[in-house]
């Protein structure tokens, strides 16, 4: 999940996942143009099909489990993300914390795998939130090592009966030590932003289609096994289409 994961988009996530406050079990499938995290592809900014499937509780615990095709630019790969957490509210203020591994099953995608804690807080249509990489299989001191931290805010509105529109910044702060810097001579060049617009419509017992607008700026690194490589997504602006359903 990087472009190495540089490369879940905020806000409304494309690939289909499903509200997990609700208590019981459900799955969800998507497609979409082109799989973006965090305003990066991951798919060459080819085609995704994901699917998934979510429990949660009355209470506001969840759990879940996701995947989708990927393409860093070494060939097919798939990711797996394995998630848990809790969501609760006072009155229009909501808050969780959760925690994601991210799992690249692959075999040229070794050494790409890790996790993060989330936390985030909400109130009507403002959310913002915080990621935090814990565990990483990077080099050491290396992106997606541990430390990075990842800042989002996002606001949704219900602009009709079955549209919706949402926009969400974003900041990826790398925690990159002296000697990988050195190495690499980019140092904190890795560090990004970016910025997204979405625009859904629900279509009932068809699902949900969502149109996306987005912009990152940053020179990243992507890599995966023993392929490694830099990319300039300044002025590259993706348009891309999503379709997801959930069944429960």
């Amino acid at each position: 999940m990087k472009m190495k994961k540089l490369a879940f988009s905020c806000g409304a996530l494309l690939l289909g996942a499903s509200s997990l406050a609700q208590a019981g079990l459900s799955a969800n499938i998507g497609v979409t143009s082109n799989y973006l995290w965090r305003g990066i592809t991951q798919t060459g900014d080819g085609a995704a099909v994901s699917g998934g499937i979510d429990w949660g509780h009355d209470s506001g615990f969840y759990l879940g489990t996701w995947a989708s095709n990927i393409d860093w630019g070494v060939g097919n790969g798939a990711e797996v993300d394995f998630y848990g957490g809790y969501d609760g509210s006072i009155g229009d203020f909501g808050y969780g914390i959760g925690a994601i591994y991210y799992y690249y099953p692959s075999s040229n995608y070794d050494d790409s795998d890790f996790a993060e804690l989330n936390f985030k807080g909400s109130w009507k249509f403002l959310e913002a939130g915080i990621d935090w990489t814990v565990y990483g299989q990077a080099d050491s001191g290396a992106p997606f090592d541990s430390g990075d931290l990842y800042y989002h805010l996002s606001v949704s509105f219900d602009v009709a009966e079955t549209w919706s529109i949402g926009g969400t910044v974003g900041y990826y702060d790398f925690d990159t030590n002296s000697r990988w810097e050195d190495d690499n001579n980019h140092g904190d060049d890795v560090n990004y932003s970016h910025i997204q617009l979405d625009i859904g419509k629900s279509a009932g017992d068809w699902g949900d289609f969502t149109f996306t607008v987005s912009k990152a700026s940053t020179n990243y690194k992507s890599s995966a096994g023993d392929n490694n490589y830099w990319g300039n997504d300044t002025d590259d602006v993706k348009f891309l289409i999503s379709w997801a359903k959930t069944f429960e």
